[in-house]
């Protein structure tokens, strides 16, 4: 007999969750994995293309290249590229023969208007990071940390009914008042669910974060819409007229009215305008997934914990609409499953009732325990 109370002993020690060697607080992600990728693509791809854009502008040198008169000087030539890239202006005539200007500036300031579009796609981060980071980080830690805690305390209360049950004269009389004790709802944890509760009735967290999904998509949507204007209003023309007769040069009989130019860069700036506007396009729909997320419950984490005693948030119909902080909470729990022991244990666990013939011997993770700590014979069923 000694010898199965002190395997049931070490294999009770064995089961409680050891305590964590380093703080959780670093190695917590307060970033969605799909959140993380999209700020990595959104931010990243338009820096790498305008570094290119400005590597091939260091390195190719005249970004123009104008069909200056055979008459004219070397130093004269370089002038009349550097005028028209300065100017960038089209002159040409209407359907009905009237003299038009056409601005091509927008070719010359699209490199750093990207750098704007990357500015504007990292202001949704910042705003989660300021606005509801902290705030998760300390639901998640405390959440964290009674989840185990709570697994724990079921362990030590098989540990302490062992004790109590081998030292009753009357082991029906003990089982007895474990049923009271279960019926009244003893062994409840009301710390925690009702902190649970407390978040389902917030709405800050949920609320920054379809914010940040509706500010990546407009900013997503207006890049797009950007990029189409340039392509219908000047991205297919690369060759224009300039007109360098102005100033000094006005009067000068042997400068010709309009000089053909050509754009050097007209090819690369195409290619990544393409390039952005087709990979933001394709993201539209990863970002409106995000953000209908919170419309449904991830109930797959809460019904593990309802191993534990008294635990049952989704029995008891507490989950109501799903757009709260709760929700939020749940979403970032499931990334952070990792530094959440608990979980495999209760999830291992489930699997075993799932598994097991008599399905109504197991109600919670304290009845799994007491079965293996060899008190099933004397344990009434359910």
């Amino acid at each position: 007999m000694s010898l199965s109370h002190t395997a049931a002993e070490y294999m009770l020690s064995d089961a409680l969750l050891p305590d964590p060697g380093g703080s959780r607080a670093k190695g917590l992600r307060l970033e969605l994995p799909s959140d993380r990728l999209l700020k990595f693509v959104t931010v990243g791809l338009p820096l790498f293309l305008v570094s290119l854009a400005f590597a091939r502008e260091f390195s190719a040198g005249s970004q123009i290249s104008c069909f200056s008169p055979t008459n004219f000087t070397g130093k004269q030539s370089a002038y009349v590229d550097t005028a028209c890239w300065d100017s960038l202006v089209h002159h040409g005539l209407d359907t009905e023969g009237h003299a038009v200007t056409k601005s091509l500036w927008a070719l010359k300031v699209f490199p750093y208007s990207l750098l704007v579009v990357a500015v504007l796609m990292y202001m949704p981060y910042l705003l989660w990071r300021y606005a509801a980071a902290p705030a998760l980080h300390s639901d998640l830690l405390f959440i964290i940390d009674e989840l185990d805690k709570s697994y724990n305390r079921s362990v030590r209360l098989v540990q302490h009914m062992r004790k109590v049950q081998q030292a009753s004269a009357e082991p029906e009389r003990f089982w007895e008042e474990y049923e009271r004790a279960r019926r009244e709802r003893y062994f409840e944890f009301p710390l925690l669910e009702r902190y649970l509760t407390c978040k389902q009735h917030a709405h800050s967290l949920a609320f920054i974060y379809i914010l940040r999904n509706l500010l990546l998509l407009l900013f997503l949507a207006a890049t797009c819409l950007y990029l189409v204007f340039l392509h219908l209003n000047i991205f297919f023309q690369d060759e224009f007229s300039c007109s360098i007769k102005t100033g000094l040069l006005q009067a000068e009989p042997h400068i010709p009215p309009l000089i053909p130019c050509k754009l050097v860069f007209f090819s690369v700036f195409q290619l990544i305008s393409l390039s952005v506007g087709g990979v933001y396009v394709l993201l539209v729909p990863v970002v409106a997934y995000n953000a209908l997320q919170l419309c449904q419950w991830d109930k797959g984490l809460l019904a593990v914990y309802e191993m534990l005693p008294a635990f049952d948030l989704l029995s008891r119909k507490m989950l109501t609409c799903p757009v709260n902080d709760l929700n939020v909470i749940l979403l970032f729990l499931r990334a952070n499953i990792s530094e959440l022991t608990s979980f495999g244990r209760l999830n291992a666990v489930s699997a075993l009732r799932e598994a097991t013939a008599n399905k109504e011997d197991i109600d919670t993770v304290v009845d799994f325990m007491t079965l293996l700590a060899g008190l099933e014979t004397t344990k009434p069923k359910h």
